[in-house]
């Protein structure tokens, strides 16, 4: 699966890392929907390490449409309520 970062490029990560990701993904959504911006700032910070840990770089010049999309790392707490909703990116 390729997965985007906004501002550090898109990251071919084996799917078996699915449901890793999807917990963190869950994580994150509990944390906004208390107000704890630190954890949320942690959270992210460990989802976007994983990803590119774990992840091969796509080369910036390839062009592969992604099938998730990870927000900056520093985006806002307010900013995030609006794309962490529901199940939050990564659906599952």
């Amino acid at each position: 699966m390729i997965i985007r970062i906004i501002g550090q490029g898109q990251f071919e990560v084996n799917s078996s890392l699915f449901d890793d990701l999807n917990k963190i993904d869950n994580t994150i959504v509990d944390l906004i929907e208390k107000g704890d911006e630190d954890g949320y700032k942690k959270c992210l910070a460990e989802l976007i390490g994983l990803i590119k840990s774990e992840g091969k770089k796509v080369p910036d010049k390839e062009l592969i449409e992604s099938s998730i999309i990870v927000p900056p790392s520093d985006m806002t707490l307010e900013e995030a309520r609006q794309v962490f909703i529901g199940d939050g990116i990564f659906k599952g």
